[in-house]
């Protein structure tokens, strides 16, 4: 028996609607059209939303995005089975209808009358593509784990299996089956994020290179990408193919590509801009207490956090004692007041508080004695006299720079360890972490769905794609693997509690704080989704006249 879930979908996203009129510049639903813009559209008038990117987009391609930046070009261009709205609730999207088995491990889904921007049909067979071509180890996504959760899906990608027992099928143009390796309560949040978007099979198959360069990107959402000038600028314009395309407001996004925050927010106050700072850029550190004063900065806080990542391959951190040394020995609390200045929460474990099992998490913020305590125990047992050299990695980023600067001098005075920084740019940075070359290293991890195995799967495997640590626990690993078997809530939750607890032993990260986004928006923009993971979305975005 199988149980149709698109009524209580529909009904959500109704409710959803109802309530954004209070939600106020993290509105979902779509503005309703006055008078006054339906001449003006009628005129010919068109709607441009000028925004910014820190950084250019390492790829275009939904099978391998692995970052902010393309993920929020990738939800502009293309379109899920389902799509998440300003609370992170999946609705539907590309499937108009969703029917569950009773066991919760068979998915049905019907596909509406869709179209790529080419204008092209898009099928159900390039759904199963998608996933396929993800899993496909040649393929080299750092996020195919997210697929595993399909039956056969890591088999295939480990090597184990084979891609014809993948559970995944179009069974005609419209019809899509999945079968899962156990009941996932949060597979329609999965559904909507970017890795289980379609590509086009056909124009994939025939060009490798499909995804580089804006003349050959065929996408099925809600804009189209017509321009992209490399470390310049990109324009999306909307999608005449699209299935939603009434609801889409905004003719056109165009894109600079400017690395310098502060030449950003100069762009935003000269009128250059109708968006300036998070998730795609900064605010200047300086410029927030200004901005908060004259209440135009916007704060909102997300299931996200700020972390150095250790690799535990490289001296000194191939020492569990001396990773415990440097994380207790942050000052998160100074951080977050004195640097970063928009509400952050110190962390000291690695779960947000909307997951969180340890609320006061797991150890004492800025514990340097027992940081010196440690430091001196991990060095003995290594038989060193004095630490390697060390050196804190980021991507280039003023406001990046001061934080590991303040890290770098809380180090110095509370353990006397002398720690050198260095940038790269963001596509550099990326390869450099994956392949582990580097000590210690910035990066900030989005909850894809609001649940804690979005975090704590990322250490299950060694090489899992975005681990980056080398660090794995063969315990910890079960742990994992039980727990996405497990169908009692409580049973699941003390699994994976166990295996956090693992982690904050060995500890191969350093938590700093958890994130708030800020950012300064033109007061005429409204329906911009921006979800508590931190996702944006310009579909229902609208620029009042």
């Amino acid at each position: 028996m199988k149980k149709n879930i698109f009524v209580l979908m529909s009904s959500v996203l109704v409710l959803g609607a109802a309530l954004a009129g209070c939600g106020g510049n993290t509105s979902t639903s779509a503005p309703a059209a006055t008078d006054a813009s339906k001449q003006e559209a009628s005129k010919g008038e068109k709607k441009v939303l000028r925004l910014n990117m820190h950084t250019e987009p390492p790829t275009a391609d939904p099978g391998i995005a692995e970052d902010t930046t393309s993920g929020a070009v990738i939800r502009a261009i293309f379109d899920g089975l389902t799509r998440t709205d300003s609370e992170g609730k999946p609705q539907p999207s590309v499937a108009e209808k969703i029917d569950v088995s009773t066991d919760g491990k068979k998915y049905t889904f019907h596909l509406r009358d869709a179209k790529w921007s080419n204008g092209e049909p898009l099928t159900a067979h390039d759904f199963e593509f998608a996933w396929k071509r993800a899993l496909d180890p040649a393929t080299a996504s750092n996020y195919a784990y997210q697929l595993y959760y399909i039956k056969g899906g890591e088999a295939f990608h480990t090597g184990k299996g084979k891609k014809e027992d993948i559970g995944v099928k179009a069974t005609d143009d419209k019809t899509l089956e999945v079968e899962l390796e156990n009941p996932t309560p949060f597979f329609l949040e999965l559904t909507s994020f970017y890795t289980y978007y379609p590509v086009n099979k056909k124009l994939v198959e025939s060009n490798k290179d499909w995804a580089k360069e804006a003349k050959t990107i065929v996408g099925n959402g809600p804009f189209k990408m017509t321009n992209w000038e490399h470390k310049s600028k990109m324009t999306l314009e909307k999608n005449e193919h699209y299935w939603d395309a009434d609801v889409v407001k905004i003719d056109k996004l165009e894109f600079s590509m400017v690395e310098d925050e502060n030449t950003e927010l100069s762009m935003y106050d000269n009128g250059e801009l109708d968006w300036a700072g998070n998730p795609l850029s900064n605010i200047p550190l300086d410029s927030i207490p200004a901005l908060q004063q004259n209440n135009t900065l916007i704060t909102k806080a997300k299931a996200s956090i700020y972390w150095y990542k250790m690799n535990t391959e490289k001296p000194p951190f191939n020492n569990a004692k001396i990773r415990k040394a440097f994380a207790y020995a942050v000052n998160r609390d100074a951080i977050v007041k004195n640097v970063t200045q928009s509400g952050q929460i110190p962390a000291m474990g690695m779960l947000p508080p909307t997951m969180a099992f340890k609320k006061e998490g797991y150890f004492k913020d800025n514990n340097v004695d027992e940081a010196k305590k440690l430091l001196a125990e991990g060095m003995k047992e290594m038989g060193w006299d004095k630490l390697p050299p060390v050196m804190i990695s980021i991507n280039t980023s003023e406001n990046h720079k001061k934080i590991a600067e303040a890290v770098q001098d809380q180090w110095k005075k509370g353990l006397g360890v002398d720690v050198k920084i260095e940038n790269s740019e963001w596509k550099v940075y990326l390869d450099k972490l994956h392949q582990g070359n580097y000590q210690i290293g910035r990066m900030g991890w989005n909850a894809d769905f609001n649940d804690p195995i979005n975090y704590i799967e990322l250490f299950r495997d060694k090489k899992g794609g975005n681990n980056d640590t080398n660090w794995e626990n063969a315990e910890y690993k079960r742990l994992v693997n039980e727990s996405q078997k497990e169908l009692d809530k409580a049973k699941r939750d003390a699994l994976l509690q166990k295996a956090e607890e693992i982690f904050m032993d060995e500890l191969p990260v350093i938590p700093v704080y958890f994130y708030t986004d800020s950012w300064v928006q033109n007061p005429k923009l409204k329906g911009v989704s921006f979800d508590a993971m931190g996702n944006i979305d310009w579909k229902w975005a609208d620029l009042e006249q």
